[in-house]
């Protein structure tokens, strides 16, 4: 079995087709594995550019045993106690988020005591939903293998969540805030600021029910750890990578998957083709589009991906000890880049952590949004890619000069990274570090992960999956398994596990 990209969902399937019986070899573009879950290291730092944190495993739970059998339980996790801190510059009004949702709904109530039905719709609803088995969702048999029945059984375990995800509960926040309406303008931009603005009500209150049950955990190590814990679990079970190896096309005979061709010229043979990598370049470069249908062009077409995010990481000779590792500044003046007004910055501060620095130093790292085209045309001519990306760095540093005064003649390190860097890590469509935006639509969508046409060739990862997240990425890996058993008339086993 070849498997493309060494990304999660690889290793994942890596893992499980081993387990199983199968010879997996994975080839991957990059020099490391993880994909998404990327690091790198610069004068003494450690630069995450992708997973922060993670649902936490209880014991019994299905999380729980798809951590162990993925070798990754073993990875340390610092509590989340706090969402983070929004902060306005216009008004001077502040917030922090924490995992006790009595004092949060009192902050939002002082913010807008006109708003106190919604506060208190919300807040109630994130309560009711603490102590539920939140961990069940999206785990089990792949749904391509339920049929009728196993989808009713999956509709019957999950009815005492689903009434969240219907009428007002449905809709994104951005949408809520206007329909409901939230009467004050800031508390309706803290509502949006949460996670992102496009997310769907449930998933607010499920992510404030996580974190009120002390249910995620920041990684400690970073993605290095992580991933080194993931790379030895497939290593141990006998599986090979090799690294440096950018698959361009999928040898597809008699419409079937027969192997892949390397940017070398080199081809590799095997009975299964699993494709980790995102699904607009697996059916339109890989397989030049020779299995693309309507639906399918139908997504590319209507369904946009998450827009990428430029990330500068500053090394700082100082230290953080009580501020949250979130802060989210709505900027009084808006910081230009290419077509856009940012008006928005979010800023990650390591400080729950000695991993990421050196003693008495903290590497922080300010966050905006952008966009793909804006990069990629610039990315053209180094010098102009060069001298943007150092400009930003800049007005970032000046604009959080502000709030910590002091803080330029403390820097000591650099690092931008843009969206042609997460895609020359990931090789994710524009640069997405997240794959499809999470509407409330399209977090509900299941795509299948078998193309039209196409035999002995799966699918896996965050892009047959809308919404991501670390859990589910693995779990398509997982269920690509499941699948090719089936067709082998073969069991699924975890048993070397």
């Amino acid at each position: 079995m070849i498997i493309i990209g060494a990304g999660l969902a690889g290793l994942a399937t890596g893992c499980y087709g081993q387990m199983n019986g199968f010879h997996t070899h994975i080839f991957e573009h990059h020099t490391t594995a993880g994909g998404v879950a990327a690091y790198w290291k610069r004068n003494g730092y450690l630069i995450d550019g992708g997973i922060h944190f993670v649902m936490r495993s209880p014991p019994g739970t299905a999380l729980d045993t798809l951590y162990h059998e993925m070798g990754v339980s073993q990875m340390k996790l610092a509590p989340l106690t706090s969402i983070g801190k929004v902060v306005d510059e216009t008004t001077g009004r502040t917030i922090e988020v924490t995992q006790d949702l009595d004092q949060v709904a009192h902050d939002l109530k002082a913010i807008s005591p006109e708003d106190a039905k919604v506060v208190d719709w919300l807040i109630n609803g994130a309560k009711d939903m603490m102590g539920k088995n939140l961990f069940s969702m999206g785990f089990g048999v792949a749904k391509e293998l339920m049929g009728r029945f196993g989808m009713l059984k999956m509709s019957w375990e999950m009815r005492g969540f689903l009434k969240y995800m219907m009428g007002k509960n449905n809709q994104s926040v951005t949408e809520f805030c206007q329909k409901f309406p939230v009467k004050d303008h800031w508390l309706a931009t803290v509502l949006q600021g949460l996670f992102l603005p496009q997310v769907p009500i449930w998933f607010i209150k499920m992510y404030l029910a996580l974190l009120a049950e002390g249910l995620l955990g920041l990684l400690e190590k970073g993605c290095q750890e992580f991933v080194e814990l993931f790379t030895n679990r497939y290593s141990d079970l006998g599986g090979e990578i090799t690294y440096r190896a950018l698959v361009e096309e999928v040898i597809v005979e008699n419409d079937q998957a027969r192997g892949v061709r390397l940017a070398d010229g080199t081809e590799h043979r095997a009975d299964y083709v699993v494709s980790a990598a995102d699904y607009y370049s697996t059916i339109n470069q890989l397989l030049k589009g020779r299995y693309l249908n309507s639906k399918i062009q139908a997504r590319f077409d209507n369904w946009p991906p998450l827009d990428p995010i430029l990330q500068i990481s500053f090394g700082v000779k100082r230290q953080f000890p009580d501020t949250p590792w979130i802060v989210l500044y709505h900027l009084q003046e808006p910081i230009s880049i290419g077509s856009q007004a940012v008006k928005t910055l979010g800023m990650r501060i390591c400080n729950y952590t000695p991993n990421f620095a050196p003693k008495g130093h903290t590497l922080i790292q300010p966050m905006l949004e952008t966009e793909w085209e804006y990069w990629s045309k610039l990315r053209e001519d180094r010098d102009q890619y060069q001298t943007e990306k150092q400009r930003i760095a800049e007005e970032c540093l000046q604009r959080l000069e502000r709030h910590y005064p002091g803080l330029t003649g403390q820097v000591e390190m650099t690092d931008v990274a843009t969206p042609h860097t997460y895609w020359r890590y990931t090789r994710n469509h524009q640069g997405s570090y997240m794959g499809w935006n999470p509407t409330p639509k399209l977090l509900t969508q299941i795509i299948e992960r078998t193309l039209p046409g196409l035999s002995h060739f799966y699918l896996a990862g965050q892009w047959v999956t809308p919404g991501g997240s670390v859990p589910a990425s693995m779990m398509t890996g997982r269920n690509a398994i499941e699948i090719i058993c089936q067709r082998e008339k073969q069991e699924f086993t975890t048993s070397k596990a």
